[in-house]
């Protein structure tokens, strides 16, 4: 296996681990008459984890679509592993995104595709050099990972929702991504199955040492995985740092939620 995956590896750019893969300066974004990014800016190196955390409809979604190009900012840059994905070609940008990887919010699983070909499924289409035994001995390893070996053959609609957002996060890791984009990974768990998650994305996240970005509403599980949390409201990072410094914040609103449901 280790063959197949120094293969993976071999097609992937470098990368400077102390150049940030994810730089995000003074962007803006309005929808009509509502803004819901302003001026925001962080950045991301590897082996981070930097956790969005805010109300519904703060911007923290519209973020991740613009790290990916899938919408552009009106002003300011999202620079990609050095790709300006505001103003790069399509071309450019395609190959930014084979060096990412997106778990979805409901881990977005093909239901007419078995969960080995749910995983295969981003090497079918990016990396037609591999030979299918290679590409199955990949998906094997994959699965291997997160903790579904001898679930290859089942299909989504038979395992559990905890084991989709495995099945997600394998296929996430199909191309050995520099950077991985969480959207909400715990969302529709129970407490176990999530703590399960967390602790499976930790340690995904120490092997790999990508640069990761997590939405979530969950903040047991931000200041589980997190390496910075950023607060937002009104569009806007209101605090970015540890969970200890949102803790010591006077900030009126970081407090509020902080300790909403306590």
């Amino acid at each position: 296996m280790q063959l197949v995956q120094d293969r993976i590896e071999s097609k992937r750019e470098p990368v400077d681990i102390e150049t940030p893969a994810i730089a995000i300066t003074d962007v803006t974004k309005s929808f009509g008459p509502q803004r819901v990014l302003d001026g925001v800016s962080f950045n991301v190196r590897r082996g981070e984890t930097l956790a969005f955390l805010g109300r519904s409809g703060t911007g923290k979604s519209v973020l991740l679509r613009i790290i990916i190009g899938l919408q552009t900012p009106d002003s300011g840059s999202a620079i990609i592993l050095g790709t300006d994905m505001a103003h790069a070609s399509e071309d450019a940008m395609s190959a930014a995104r084979t060096q990412m990887g997106f778990l979805f919010q409901h881990a977005a699983l093909y239901d007419s595709l078995t969960v080995a070909d749910n995983v295969a499924f981003p090497l079918v289409h990016h990396r037609q050099d591999l030979s299918g035994a290679d590409r199955r001995e990949r998906v094997q390893m994959l699965l291997n990972e997160v903790g579904l070996e001898g679930h290859g053959n089942k299909m989504p609609a038979n395992i559990s929702g905890g084991m989709q957002k495995r099945v997600g996060l394998a296929r996430a890791l199909a191309l050995d991504p520099v950077i991985l984009l969480l959207d909400e990974p715990t969302a529709g768990l129970d407490p176990i199955s999530s703590g399960e998650i967390d602790e499976l994305i930790l340690s995904l996240q120490h092997q790999h040492q990508m640069a990761s970005i997590v939405v979530t509403h969950d903040m047991l599980s931000a200041k589980t995985i997190a390496t910075r949390i950023a607060l937002m409201n009104h569009g806007k990072i209101v605090i970015e740092g540890s969970y200890d410094k949102l803790q010591d914040s006077h900030e009126s609103f970081v407090s509020q939620f902080l300790h909403r449901d306590s």
